[in-house]
């Protein structure tokens, strides 16, 4: 049996990257996966790479929008059944020092991340708590641990989504609710390929470990997070950095 047989998931931010590798780490253990992305075309082929409408869907999902939210809980568990597992991933940067940066830019990074997560896992919480219990996963970053040069906005957004995790595990605990967050460091995508490479020596230099991690190396820990070998874990942050800032 896989671990997490005959459960129902919602990942935000699915479409690509490590949200798609999440999705995959999902259906291959048993759930059944509802993508949220604002990416149409993106999801669309998510779906047909991944299995298809019978394992796993996609919806248009801003995270901004608190209703957006509610109805790709909606359109998953009428797919899928009762919501077991929610994974707020949805994201992007808009790096600057914070003399050049705008404020439209810290706004939009705090917008999606920190109030997308906030909208995601109040959502999730009170369907869980319909249903019994569930497990939610939130991604922060090692940039929200230790703060890093151009990202004021997503440093701040990514340890408020900490704050967060924590009061909001307090909060559900007793309805059976878990809610935990992990802080990749450097993982190995498309975007972070294409930093200039002293960038990319700089940050490598870091890591006691001496490699960045791969996709699936995040995709696991938050399988363990969804499924029941975590089920007496609320509230907790684990870090997926190679050894990098500890």
């Amino acid at each position: 049996m896989g671990m997490l047989d005959g459960r129902t998931a919602v990942i935000t931010g699915a479409a690509r990257g490590i949200g798609f590798e999440i999705a995959r780490t999902f259906i291959d253990a048993g759930a059944r996966v509802m993508i949220g992305d604002i990416d149409d075309e993106a999801g669309a082929a998510a779906v047909a790479e991944l299995g298809g409408e019978d394992v796993v869907r996609y919806r248009r999902c801003d995270v901004r929008d608190g209703s957006a939210v509610e109805a790709v809980i909606d359109a998953a568990e009428d797919a899928f059944g009762p919501l077991g597992v929610f994974v707020n991933n949805a994201g992007v940067t808009r790096d600057a020092t914070m003399r050049k940066m705008t404020e439209e830019q810290f706004d939009e990074i705090i917008a999606i991340h920190l109030k997308g997560t906030w909208n995601g896992t109040r959502a999730a919480a009170s369907r869980m708590r319909e249903h019994g219990g569930g497990a939610i996963v939130n991604l922060s970053s090692i940039s929200g641990k230790v703060g890093l040069v151009g990202q004021t906005n997503y440093s701040a957004a990514k340890a408020g989504i900490v704050g967060l995790t924590k009061s909001a595990a307090k909060e559900v605990a007793f309805a059976g609710v878990r809610v935990n967050a992990v802080q990749p460091g450097l993982i190995r995508t498309a975007m972070t390929l294409a930093m200039p490479q002293h960038v990319w020596d700089e940050k490598m230099a870091e890591i006691p470990m001496g490699r960045a991690a791969e996709p699936a190396e995040v995709a696991n820990v938050v399988l363990f997070l969804a499924s029941d070998l975590s089920s007496y874990m609320t509230g907790t942050v684990l870090e997926i950095t190679g050894g990098r800032h500890i």
